[in-house]
């Protein structure tokens, strides 16, 4: 019989959203009545701008004729729409980013698990906690951790706890590691990095040898000006960072899929020999023999991104959305919650009452209020005692959830 990767085995019961989603099946079927409001899983639920739906309408059309036809595509992302993304969201911050850097992808979520293809099996990894799930689970996957414990930590990671005690910023280990997962704006706290804080990360990482694994799929909600969007415009980032970015949820691509990442040239890693070797050569030569590129419909249609159209739209997106977070802090707030986030980022953090931990809290909103959200301790051992809410839904039923929850 065949064997199966016994590393699946290891991971906790049901991956969270797969749990939320079990939860509130299993709800609607006893209360088919109920009205629920999806507050939980960040998915967005505006439409596409205009110009870049007019882009894609024009691509189909172009795909219709002989001269217009594209077949497969370079499988690092079309040159026309990695000059776009390197001169507008790169090198308009300062950050020496070339298009030959950037790798286009089907989501920022697939390529930070796949990135493990090209590194070794014994990093020291280091995680912050809270975290996104699945830089744990792909690591589970990837046979790089032992089991879990009963606080659902896995052997074998470094956690890096997140709290309002240290203002939801993870603090540089004590030991020494290999590879750091940062996320900033974070997902699920919705803190931010300062610049002197991500130094700090930067240099550690020099020092140890380190590799940052940087995600910044919710760069585009940053309000501050001060605040780094990219890790680029860090000093001596280049050495020691890659970074994820996504089209997701600043132009609503979560249905067509469009992402990218950066990976510097001359930044390197160590063979088992001790040779260096370059990584960039290394995720050039994973993406060529496993992935067969974005649609070119798609692409053209991240490329309207950067038009003038394309900016103005995907910023009235943003301003809606933060608009919503802010009206998630006061209304929670009006209710006597503590709340953090959605200030710089699209999700609130919630810590919940007294006496409720988070499924608990998930259960109260889904049975009362028919609200869906995200349990704190999904997403690790301490996020236990908060809750996640999501900006990304229509006025009326955010301004409904929010009614809803104060009169509970």
């Amino acid at each position: 019989m065949v064997q199966v990767n016994g590393n699946y085995l290891k991971l906790k019961a049901g991956y969270l959203f797969p749990e939320i989603a079990r939860r509130v099946k299993a709800f609607s079927e006893a209360n088919p009545e109920a009205q629920i409001i999806r507050l939980g899983i960040g998915d967005v639920t505006e439409p596409l701008p205009e110009a870049c739906r007019t882009a894609m309408k024009a691509a189909i059309d172009a795909m219709g004729t002989r001269e217009g036809f594209h077949g497969y595509g370079p499988e690092q992302g079309y040159l026309w729409l990695r000059e776009a993304i390197a001169k507008h969201d790169f090198q308009a911050r300062g950050c020496q980013i070339t298009a030959e850097e950037i790798f286009v992808s089907d989501g920022s979520k697939c390529d930070s698990a796949n990135i493990l293809d090209i590194l070794g099996e014994g990093n020291r990894i280091a995680v912050t906690d809270p975290v996104y799930p699945v830089y744990v689970d792909s690591n589970v996957m990837a046979g790089r951790t032992g089991d879990a414990d009963g606080a659902g930590r896995y052997g074998g990671l470094t956690y890096l706890p997140i709290t309002a005690g240290n203002g939801f910023t993870a603090q540089i280990p004590t030991n020494k590691v290999d590879l750091i997962y940062l996320c900033f704006p974070n997902n699920p706290t919705g803190a931010v990095a300062t610049r002197e804080q991500l130094q700090a990360w930067v240099d550690y990482a020099r020092a140890n040898d380190a590799l940052i694994l940087f995600d910044a799929a919710y760069e585009a909600f940053i309000q501050d000006p001060s605040l780094p969007h990219s890790i680029y415009e860090i000093e001596g980032a280049r050495e020691c960072a890659i970074e994820f970015r996504s089209f997701s949820k600043n132009a609503g691509f979560t249905g067509t899929r469009c992402a990218l990442t950066v990976v510097p040239r001359g930044l390197m890693g160590t063979a088992a020999d001790g040779q260096q070797v370059e990584l960039w050569t290394l995720w050039n030569r994973r993406q060529s023999t496993k992935f067969n590129g974005v649609s070119y419909i798609v692409q053209r249609g991240a490329e309207a991104v950067y038009s003038p159209e394309g900016q103005a739209q995907v910023q009235g997106l943003i301003r809606f959305y933060m608009e919503n977070a802010a009206i998630i802090r006061r209304e929670l707030g009006a209710a006597g919650l503590q709340v953090y986030g959605g200030e710089q980022a699209p999700y609130v953090w919630v810590k919940t009452p007294e006496g409720v931990d988070s499924w608990g809290f998930f259960d109260l909103l889904l049975g009362q209020a028919h609200v869906v959200g995200t349990p704190g301790s999904g997403f690790g051992a301490a996020g236990e005692g908060y809750f996640r809410l999501s900006a990304f839904n229509s006025r009326g039923n955010v301004e409904e959830a929010m009614r809803r929850i104060r009169a509970l």
